[in-house]
């Protein structure tokens, strides 16, 4: 059985948290452990609103003779990353901007990259390379079609506009990665606050069709939306090498502050009622007991982490697959690995990606090649370039659907990023128990 604990306790159980990246698995039960303190006060508020919602649907029931607040035929129900998938948003490309060079984006980006974001922030990706992206995701999309998934796409927004709050100024990004910002559980569908400046506005493009299932019975959360105030960025955080990211890392140090709430839905991925998430760049420990305290008691939220000097979002570094099998990136090694080894999972270790050193990658990496989107146990859409990890899959009995998405990995993710599943066929089930 696997027995990962999740953070407690706000600021004491993060600063234990901190700690995780750099010892082993012992240290990783220690200093969990340290959260059941704070506990109680938890389960207790948790208890009064768990009876006051009791309250509120038994009135919803008397009013409307109902015996479910949800209906039977609602179109939102996923539990996992490969249940048979019938419905999926996949994100757009069009009108993508280059986000401006703030700390935080910064933080999450490489060196080499670093003049393009300064010398093209506010602005247009090059229209030539989006054009394409453009091109291959609607292919994608052609071919997802065939296999019988409904596709529903977000609106396309002008994200050059450029915005102002109290706390910042900034332009927009993309609607490109609704994996970033939709995390569906059940039949509910989660609105990530976000930690860069840049996307603090991107949910306006998926309101259309969020509304729509809304209607048609889901559960509709947004999480508190963070004012992105200086206080929440490190504004000294002090890197210029990728062994500058491994030693922070490693000390469980961020851009990042616990200012206030913050995560990207991508750093967490679910396998029924466990939900794995790591802190990152992107996601602070607030925004995780935020979501724990959210999702309890039908969800268990586990942290896990991993030595990735760049830690942000979590399908290009541990990818569950299938109920006991997961790819995880050997580059970057779990460090609670055995936990899942003792657990009775399968551990793969996907090959070398294929992806040349001249391609451009402004905001990923080339283990984009791994962020697979899983159709159901037995077929998987990769990408049409990369032979080596076909073979895995083929070796392990999942036929491979191919579809070549190059100039879309640019923007920053895979077929897992650039989709967010609305339905999956399958129930609610433990895999850990």
């Amino acid at each position: 059985m696997l027995r990962v604990r999740c953070l407690r306790g706000g600021s004491r159980g993060a600063e234990a948290a901190h700690y995780i990246g750099s010892r082993g698995k012992h240290d990783f039960y220690f200093y969990f452990k340290l959260g059941r303190v704070f506990t109680g006060w938890v389960q207790r508020s948790f208890q009064s609103t768990q009876a006051a919602t009791a309250s509120q649907n038994t009135c919803a029931a008397d009013d409307n003779n109902a015996t479910s607040p949800v209906p039977k035929d609602c179109p939102v129900c996923s539990y996992n990353e490969w249940d048979p998938l019938e419905e999926v948003i996949v994100g757009r490309a069009e009108n993508a901007c280059v986000p401006p060079f703030s700390v935080e984006v910064k933080a999450n980006t490489y060196e080499k990259y670093w003049g393009f974001y300064q010398k093209f922030g506010g602005q247009s990706f090059p229209k030539d390379h989006v054009n394409k992206a453009i091109a291959e995701i609607e292919e994608m999309c052609n071919i997802l079609k065939k296999e019988g998934v409904i596709v529903k796409r977000p609106d396309p927004i002008d994200w050059s506009v450029k915005y102002k709050t109290p706390d910042f100024e900034s332009t927009g990004m993309y609607a490109a990665m609704p994996r970033d910002i939709l995390l569906v559980v059940g039949n509910e569908i989660i609105e990530a606050p976000m930690a860069w400046r840049a996307r603090f506005f991107e949910y306006r493009a998926y309101r259309r069709i969020i509304k729509e299932y809304f209607n048609c019975g889901a559960k509709w959360t947004t999480a508190p939306k963070p004012t992105m105030a200086a206080e929440l960025y490190d504004q000294d955080y002090p890197i210029c090498t990728v062994e500058d990211r491994h030693k922070l890392a490693a000390q469980g140090k961020f851009v990042t502050t616990e200012f206030e709430p913050c995560f990207d839905a991508a750093d967490f991925i679910r396998a029924g009622r466990d939900i794995f998430v790591q802190r990152s760049q992107v996601t602070n420990y607030m925004g995780i007991e935020w979501m724990r305290r959210h999702l309890a008691p039908d969800y268990r939220v586990h942290v896990i982490s991993f030595k990735d000097p760049n830690p942000m979002h979590i399908d290009a570094t541990f990818n569950i697959i299938g109920p006991g099998l997961v790819l995880s990136n050997p580059d970057r090694p779990c460090y609670q690995i055995e936990l899942f080894k003792k657990a009775g999972w399968t551990v793969i270790r996907p090959p070398v990606p294929l992806i040349p050193d001249d391609h451009p990658l402004w905001m990923s990496s080339k283990w984009l090649s791994m962020n697979v989107l899983m159709l159901d146990e037995k077929r998987v859409m990769v990408d049409a370039n990369e032979t080596s990890i076909q073979k895995m899959f083929e070796n392990l009995s999942i036929s491979t659907i191919k579809v070549s998405i190059r100039h879309a990995n640019s923007l920053g993710g895979g077929f897992h990023c650039w989709t967010c599943d609305i339905r999956r066929r399958g129930t609610l089930q433990s895999y850990f128990d």
